[in-house]
């Protein structure tokens, strides 16, 4: 089959194709046949060394596709063989054929397309076990996205509206703060001219977001506590700001904030397959019914995955970007 590899630790021209034995599925795990792979931030830390493949995972990159069922332990499962799914994978996306668990894997939702479907499972995976099940965005709270046009912000906004949440989301042009709030922010914060945590601030009546969504880490943390409502949240996905910050740790203890974050690759089949089922159950219907849409920025053969990979460190992008390779 075809792949794409990381031939050495470096820029996006480290990416390579060439051929690999098709992988063979083994006991609770599906084989397949990849139509559309979904590009991330973190196949970008793996190409660049900074992301450890984890013990017994493909060295390829890639931690979400979709495509169709062609072997595989199905005993016990919906599935068949020739059945359309999306899947999330430990790696080895960026190929013709892929092995994933079968309880990582779910149908496509009804009126998506190969590549819409691709773009869904790391992002809605992520969105849903950090807001929803680390921070606990309930009834009647309000959410906060940071960098609200990424695969990630945009995932974060679109559920969150649809539940009924009051959403806020930053991002660094006029353009994308506009695009946040026609996916259903209340307001864009241009985080280049504004002071988030004074915009948030005022919007609430004083009262501050009950949850953060933050990739950015580092020196927004003081202004993500500055402007958290009482009992309130932060979940940290990722670092792009810097794994150090200065706390006002006073400010923690008195109103008793939450810093948490995780990172999703290295959790056990078990914990993503909890995840799964509340997805299928409470967001594959916005999906159906379109109360939520992929968004989609641009799609590259898989050839291209170089390009691809510049295309999201140059950070114009306002959604998903994906490989297609059927």
């Amino acid at each position: 089959m075809r792949a794409i590899e990381i031939s050495k630790y470096g820029g996006p021209d480290v990416l390579q194709l060439t051929e690999r034995p098709i992988p063979e599925a083994g006991k609770g795990e599906l084989l397949i046949r990849v139509h559309a792979a979904g590009i991330n931030r973190p196949d970008v830390l793996q190409r660049m060394g900074f992301y450890p493949v984890p013990p017994g995972a493909s060295d390829l990159p890639g931690l979400e596709v979709a495509g169709e069922i062609v072997s595989g332990d199905l005993a016990g499962t919906n599935f068949q063989v020739g059945d359309k799914v999306c899947a999330l994978v430990q790696g080895g996306g960026y190929a013709e054929y892929c092995v994933a668990p079968v309880l990582q894997c779910l149908p496509i939702p009804h009126g998506l397309t190969m590549i819409e479907a691709a773009s869904l499972p790391e992002t809605f995976f992520t969105v849903w076990s950090n807001v929803f099940d680390r921070a606990r965005l309930t009834a009647g709270e309000s959410l906060l996205v940071q960098g609200g046009t990424s695969g990630i912000g945009v995932t974060a906004i679109q559920i969150a509206s649809a539940l009924g949440h009051r959403v806020f989301a930053t991002a660094g042009t006029e353009e994308k703060c506009r695009a946040t709030e026609g996916l259903g922010a209340e307001r864009g914060i241009n985080y280049k001219t504004e002071q988030f945590s004074a915009v948030v601030k005022e919007l609430t009546g004083g009262r501050g977001v009950d949850v953060i969504l933050d990739m950015v880490a580092g020196g927004y943390i003081p202004q993500e506590v500055d402007c958290l409502a009482d009992d309130g949240r932060i979940a940290i996905i990722a670092l792009l700001g810097g794994a150090k910050t200065d706390l006002d740790l006073a400010q923690v203890l008195r109103r008793r904030l939450t810093i948490t974050g995780s990172t999703l690759r290295p959790r056990s089949v078990a914990f993503k397959a909890a995840i799964a089922r509340q997805l299928f159950e409470k967001v594959w219907p916005l999906l159906e019914s379109q109360r939520i849409r992929p968004v989609i920025y641009q799609v590259f053969p898989l050839a291209e995955a170089a390009a691809a990979h510049a295309t999201m460190e140059q950070g114009a992008h306002i959604g998903k970007i994906v490989l297609q390779l059927q």
